[in-house]
């Protein structure tokens, strides 16, 4: 991984399949058109992995697959930030997905950027002084980082990122 240009995409996208054609088609490839190595946590995980859990029936054996499954997940999510020199954040949806704030938290404790896309018009904030879940800003914005609401000011949102030329 390249360290100084590597950003982790936190997002709830892979979800839905109209998530996953924006997120696939448009959000990663404009990122690395701006010359970044997207970490993307939806491609970490071994899909065999993932395809043999979700081919198993409803029941205890699918259930004990996943709690054996949900850790390595979440370790190699973990490691992936750790390793980011920065992370890019979706904050669509009526509330920040919560597993997308628990990575802008981890983020800003490791002292990472962390740059906000919002493309959802709809309100979602604590109160008329916030765009998204007051915490989650303060440690967007706190981090030094901020929220854009069109892919084309993530350049400009980024570049704190880009290696200083003296």
């Amino acid at each position: 991984m390249n360290d100084t240009m590597a950003v982790y995409l936190a997002s709830p996208l892979g979800f839905s399949e109209a998530g996953r054609h924006f997120y696939t088609r448009v959000f990663i490839p404009y990122l690395q058109g701006l010359g970044y190595e997207v970490v993307d946590p939806w491609s970490l995980t071994d899909p065999r992995k993932l395809q043999a859990i979700e081919r198993m029936p409803y029941g205890s054996e699918r259930r004990d697959a996943w709690r054996a499954l949900n850790p390595e997940i979440g370790e190699t999510n973990r490691a992936a930030i750790a390793a980011a020199r920065g992370v890019v954040a979706v904050l669509d949806g009526v509330d920040v997905d919560s597993g997308t704030a628990a990575e802008i938290g981890y983020a800003f404790g490791m002292g990472k950027l962390i740059v906000g896309y919002r493309g959802d018009f709809r309100l979602s904030a604590d109160n008329e002084g916030s765009t998204v879940n007051l915490q989650v800003e303060y440690f967007i914005r706190k981090s030094g980082g901020s929220i854009v609401t069109r892919l084309e000011d993530l350049a400009q949102a980024l570049m704190p990122l880009r290696p200083r030329i003296n």
